[in-house]
């Protein structure tokens, strides 16, 4: 904590009054830092590279998604604004959810993928520019992230040949989008704040450029968003007709990350949703 306070000092000219340890240190851990004069600054460190997240939240607000202003980044220390709320989703906040995330959707790129590999927690997520979505999701996403929960043991052997072959029939089961959609890429309850009943920041991105079912679907997952959200989402912007077949594929990524970072309490919820895929 003196190292970690020395370092802020160096970079603000004032030391922090007071440390205090925040929930959300997935990769790392996450400080509130005080100070005897000006605002409060949230302090990140990793072993993993925080420039990465640092370039993650420079282009969402440059896109418009309002994320906590990046204050100073170097690999292992990131400081961030420190944005006073909590995470209480009510229909308003989530309507003001749905217009935020259907904007950002409607940023286009002309291929999927992002200008850095990222991580979703400590899984990584290679993106290299892909041409289709369905190869995209199938390789870089499926694929990869069942490998690695193979090769840590989360993920049995038995289940393998099922990935295999819902990879090999990918492109029956998703469809190609008119575009690649920038998504955010982890929106579930904590990662939202709001303070009065007004949405003030989207926290702890994990972006790429992909197909906007995948960020719904998701949201869909965590329950963290109702029908506020996606009704209004749906007038902004519209969900395509048969989003309902395609969720479970695209919920199958999320089980695995979780199967990857919290074992085997999530291997049977994966066992149904592959079935209810057809595997």
């Amino acid at each position: 904590m003196d190292d970690l306070a020395a370092r802020i000092s160096a970079v603000t000219d004032e030391p922090p009054t007071e440390l205090c340890e925040l929930d959300g240190g997935e990769i790392g851990a996450v400080y509130r830092a005080d100070f005897a004069s000006g605002a409060p600054l949230v302090a990140k460190t990793s072993d993993a590279s925080l420039m990465v997240e640092a370039t993650m939240l420079h282009h969402l607000a440059d896109h418009g998604l309002p994320v906590p202003d990046v204050y100073h980044v170097e690999d292992d220390l990131l400081l961030l604004e420190f944005i006073d709320g909590d995470s209480t989703i009510t229909p308003d906040v989530e309507r003001e959810m749905a217009d935020h995330l259907a904007a950002l959707h409607d940023t286009a790129a002309p291929a999927y993928g992002f200008d850095c590999d990222t991580l979703t927690g400590s899984l990584s997520q290679p993106n290299p520019w892909t041409e289709s979505w369905v190869e995209f999701y199938g390789e870089h996403r499926l694929r990869h992230a069942a490998e690695i929960a193979r090769e840590t043991g989360e993920l049995p052997e038995s289940m393998v040949e099922r990935f295999d072959e819902l990879v090999a029939d990918l492109d029956s089961l998703v469809v190609e989008p008119d575009a690649p959609s920038l998504i955010h890429g982890d929106v579930w309850t904590t990662n939202v704040l709001e303070s009065d009943g007004e949405l003030r920041a989207f926290l702890d991105p994990a972006a790429y450029y992909a197909h906007s079912e995948v960020e719904l679907a998701y949201m869909d997952w965590t329950n963290c968003v109702g029908p506020a959200f996606f009704e209004r989402y749906d007038e902004r912007r519209g969900i395509d007709p048969g989003f309902e077949s395609r969720r479970d594929v695209y919920v199958v990524y999320p089980l695995l990350s979780h199967l990857f970072h919290f074992g085997e309490r999530y291997l049977s919820e994966l066992d149904r949703t592959l079935s209810r895929v057809g595997y």
